[in-house]
């Protein structure tokens, strides 16, 4: 009786045991299924994990900014009006970084650097929290907010038909204008590689949160089957 089973039964699984891997089917989406619930766990973010978040959304708008400003300074540069083209240097206030600093519940500032001189003391310079350096500075003067600093380093030609050698890089007419329509512009005569000013963002912790957990979660990427045959 036993024996009559085991027969009955031997066929249909030595027929199971022969099919190849790529023969299974498998059903759809499970790996993006997998990936998706393990998105919606609930993961506690640490100290550090939102500093690391601070740098990367810093980093992120900040470098938007700059492609921006870049593009409309050639495109306005382009028409040969000095003056009109200086007005767009304010990309802080585009619409496309604003909308990106909203979401990030961010209040990005570009602020301008100046030697100590007699009107502004080291000390004055200092107590604003802006230094002529080279590297990035990530703070939590709060617990619910976050601060982030980047030098604004003169590295494109764009930027030096402002900030360059008048009668060099821009007429002594162009520059003697640019002073009567901009008088509080310090950042004039610099050189390439010279540090015109910074980037200083205060974030939310809302938001930096937000961009940790955007920037940490799995994205699934669909994998196409080789074809067999």
């Amino acid at each position: 009786m036993i024996l009559s089973k085991i027969k009955f039964l031997l066929p249909p699984l030595l027929a199971l045991a022969s099919c190849r891997p790529d023969q299974v089917r498998h059903l759809p989406g499970t790996k993006q299924i997998a990936e998706e619930t393990a998105n919606w766990e609930v993961k506690r973010i640490m100290p550090e994990d939102l500093l690391h978040a601070t740098r990367w959304a810093g980093d992120s708008l900040t470098a938007y900014a700059d492609t921006l400003l870049r593009r409309t300074l050639a495109r306005e540069l382009k028409k040969g009006n000095l003056l009109q083209a200086a007005t767009f240097c304010r990309p802080q206030s585009y619409p496309q970084v604003d909308s990106m600093a909203r979401k990030w519940h961010a209040n990005p500032r570009r602020a301008e650097w100046q030697a100590p001189t007699a009107s502004a003391a080291p000390a004055a310079i200092a107590a604003s929290g802006l230094q002529p350096d080279s590297i990035r500075l990530i703070g939590r003067p709060a617990v619910d907010t976050f601060f982030y600093q980047r030098p604004i380093t003169l590295r494109n030609n764009l930027c030096l038909r402002c900030h360059g050698q008048p009668g060099r890089d821009l007429t002594l007419a162009e520059a003697k204008t640019l002073q009567q329509q901009y008088p509080g512009l310090k950042a004039v005569g610099r050189q390439p590689g010279q540090v015109l000013g910074a980037w200083q963002l205060t974030l939310d912790r809302d938001g930096v949160a937000e961009f940790y957990t955007m920037k940490t979660r799995k994205k699934w990427k669909e994998h196409k089957m080789p074809k067999l045959f």
